[in-house]
């Protein structure tokens, strides 16, 4: 189950503070300066630099050469798509009930409330008239493209990248023309999946901003997620009813679990909440390794599978269908960064190949454990994940769930991947696009670390040596990760 981020609880800076910090940090700040630059322990400037999720999204901005003063070419859809794509959403059924509790019937609110896709497009966008007005201005309007490389900074995008709720005040929009405006977004994913769907959005006048807009849309992104999760319970519902009279016929123990591997009904074993099938689906292979059950035969159903466990061998029986020790012995583990909305675990092994999406929490844990194959202790992870030393509790419930399904691959004492497990990492072409929605202060030194040169990802190949002078006519191979380095630098990186 998807982890649930909570918003930031910061009161909004004065606007000429804002100002002042992003003056200095875009005139004269270099941009490998602006992930390096800190905001004080309560959030607020002190003229160092902006808030770190802001100077993150700064630095890349600066790197992709956005004009502050004129943004990028804009991106609008045409009638047709956006109809196509308010439906493929799900979130068409939903905006009767956010508008009602978002928007002042009488329309006198100064503010716009905006429903934005998983990609950032603006598929409604509703309010008082002469804001919307002055939205059109800005190029916010209904099938307009808000993600950060064509307009900057700002809250949808911030939200979606971030996948927590998120505050854009004033001069934290990295475009100029948007300092005049306040925007709070927080996003919205499917409760079935995990899956991110798209962003509910408030928008109004800095000068008007009012404290509890975070929370209040933070309250309307959680509504809808029950209103997705009601629609599931009762799709879950129906599939059941189709699956009573399958099951009674079924020899041995079964179960029946819908497309995203919630179990609808099961006989002959206690029910697991959810299984959890390959990103790409099961496909035709008819028989898999699934955690906690061992290897099951698959049958597809209308709407949903038919799973029975093949009889399993005495050492899964005893391990409740985890990786064990002995088949933990030469698998290999990969870690699938590359989009930066979808973490990916697969398994290869003696107990055969498996993978499925991470939670935001568990990518981040094997990330560090990744690239640290000595391991780190409990107050290690929970100083790198949180920046508190104290916070132990947290990080030993997340890795034992992460046991349940690992097994032997994922050892203790300190936590670390098993000696005999091969670890490689994919990560995303840009090292800033890593984890990009983890604040964790390990992974923001990881991103620079890798930017820079100083580390390489497990498995990653190494960067092409210096080219001969008779290779000027060859192109330049295509940017690869930095070259690995030893331990002792990683130290100097890592927590």
């Amino acid at each position: 189950m998807r982890q649930t981020r909570r918003p930031e609880r910061r009161t909004p800076q004065p606007a000429p503070d804002l100002a002042r910090v992003y003056d200095r940090t875009l005139t004269e700040a270099a941009p490998r300066d602006l992930t390096r630059e800190a905001a004080p322990a309560d959030g607020g400037p002190t003229g160092l630099g902006p808030r770190p999720e802001i100077g993150d999204s700064w630095a890349r901005l600066r790197r992709l050469g956005l004009d502050p003063d004129a943004g990028a070419a804009a991106v609008h859809l045409g009638p047709a798509e956006i109809e196509h794509r308010r439906r493929a959403s799900g979130l068409d059924a939903l905006l009767p009930v956010l508008r009602d509790t978002l928007l002042d019937p009488a329309g006198q609110t100064p503010l716009i409330l905006a429903i934005a896709d998983a990609d950032g497009h603006v598929l409604w966008q509703e309010g008082e008239r002469g804001l919307r007005r002055s939205a059109d201005r800005i190029g916010f309007l209904t099938g307009a493209r808000w993600a950060e490389e064509s307009v900057g900074t700002n809250g949808i995008a911030a939200a979606l990248r971030a996948q927590r709720p998120m505050q854009v005040h004033s001069s934290e929009h990295y475009l100029r023309s948007h300092h005049a405006w306040t925007c709070v977004a927080a996003p919205v994913h499917d409760p079935g999946t995990g899956r991110l769907v798209g962003a509910v959005n408030l928008s109004g006048p800095a000068h008007s901003v009012r404290p509890y807009l975070l929370q209040l849309t933070t309250t309307a992104a959680r509504l809808a997620e029950t209103e997705l999760r009601a629609r599931r319970l009762e799709s879950l519902h129906q599939l059941r009813t189709l699956a009573a009279p399958l099951l009674a016929r079924v020899n041995g123990p079964a179960l029946v679990v819908d497309g995203a591997g919630w179990t609808a009904a099961a006989a002959g074993l206690p029910p697991p909440a959810r299984l959890r099938p390959p990103t790409e689906g099961w496909g035709s292979t008819t028989v898999h390794w699934l955690p906690g059950l061992g290897q099951c035969a698959i049958e597809p159903l209308a709407d949903g599978w038919l799973v029975r466990p093949v009889r399993p061998r005495d050492d899964e029986v005893a391990n409740g269908g985890s990786v064990t020790a002995e088949q933990a012995e030469g698998a290999r583990l990969r870690l699938d960064l590359r989009r930066p909305d979808r973490p990916e675990l697969s398994v290869h092994g003696a107990a055969g190949s498996w993978s499925h999406a991470l939670s935001p929490r568990h990518a981040e844990l094997l990330l560090l454990l990744a690239v640290e194959r000595d391991g780190h202790s409990a107050a290690q992870l929970a100083d790198a994940l949180f920046g508190d030393p104290a916070r132990t509790v947290t990080v030993r419930a997340e890795l034992s769930r992460l046991r349940r399904y690992l097994g032997g691959l994922l050892a203790h004492r300190p936590y670390r991947f098993a000696e005999s497990v091969l670890v490689s990492v994919l990560g995303p072409d840009d090292p800033y696009d890593l984890l990009p929605s983890s604040s964790a202060p390990a992974v923001r030194r990881l991103r620079a670390g890798l930017a820079g040169g100083v580390v390489r990802l497990p498995g990653a190949p190494p960067v092409p040596g210096p080219r001969s002078p008779g290779d000027d006519a060859v192109p330049p191979p295509r940017r690869r990760q930095p070259p690995a380095s030893s331990a002792e630098s990683w130290a100097s990186v890592g927590p």
